[in-house]
């Protein structure tokens, strides 16, 4: 990407968590104030790449079983970021050709890369809005177009909480989706973890954080797991990221090396 694209609508004085993330993952949507972000926490913690890994891999898998083992054939991704390869409509298209995605994001980077991969597929889009902001989401008329709410949904929150401070209430604006949903739609989380989980100076890498557009909230696997509040864990619970029904087997350390849990949940 060149620095001049899109720089009417991005702000390039702070750098962007979603532009971070894609440095992580080796893409190319970023700017010089995210890659010098990213670099000086890389230099605080050098798995901060590995763990972006195990999250895009643990979203490959969720989707997969979700279209392939629970018969979804929508989904909503909230808090999509820049897409990478292996994001969710390849994942749940190479099921199902005719799978319905509708990506979110408020990120004008992501949204227009978005825009650029999906042209010309007629059963994924992209909306530019925040995720709190669930009416305008759900009724926003790409979202209507694609989605049937009256049928089972699957809603992703793939590290957008962590972005979501506790005074913006997120098991309210979870409630909200949940609420917007029938039986046999699922909650999908993957959420990064509280310092007791990470080594090193690890407060001095969220306090990165603090200096970009949105800081960072880490929670504990118990403040993740109440999020499913409504809903039925899908086994095996809320657990590590890489152990959450895994391609292979995953170590003791691999598992804690995922500094983050995930879980899937079903409305009743």
């Amino acid at each position: 990407m060149s620095e001049h694209d899109d720089q009417d609508s991005v702000d390039l004085s702070r750098p962007n968590p979603a532009r971070m993330y894609d440095y992580y993952l080796g893409g190319a949507h970023n700017f010089a104030v995210d890659r010098e972000a990213a670099d000086r926490v890389l230099a605080i913690l050098p798995e901060t790449r590995e763990f972006a890994m195990r999250n895009r891999e643990f979203l490959q898998r969720v989707v997969r079983f979700l279209a392939a083992e629970a018969g979804i054939t929508q989904f909503l991704d909230l808090g999509s970021g820049i897409p990478t390869v292996g994001n969710v409509h390849e994942v749940a298209q190479s099921v199902r050709p005719d799978n319905r995605v509708v990506y979110v994001d408020h990120e004008p980077v992501a949204v227009a890369q978005s825009q650029r991969l999906l042209a010309g597929n007629p059963y994924a889009t992209v909306v530019h809005a925040d995720v709190r902001a669930h009416d305008t989401v759900l009724n926003h008329p790409e979202t209507r177009r694609l989605l049937d709410l009256s049928q089972p949904l699957a809603v992703l929150m793939l590290q957008v909480l962590p972005f979501i401070p506790d005074a913006d209430d997120p098991s309210r604006m979870i409630a909200a989706y949940r609420d917007a949903c029938v039986s046999g739609s699922f909650l999908a989380v993957a959420h990064s973890l509280s310092f007791d989980y990470w080594p090193g100076a690890v407060a001095e890498a969220v306090e990165m954080y603090t200096k970009s557009t949105h800081p960072l909230n880490l929670r504990t696997p118990d403040q993740v797991a109440a999020f499913f509040a409504g809903y039925d864990l899908v086994d095996p619970g809320v657990v590590f990221t890489a152990v959450w029904r895994p391609d292979r087997p995953v170590g003791d350390d691999e598992a804690i090396g995922s500094r983050a849990v995930a879980g899937l949940g079903l409305l009743p």
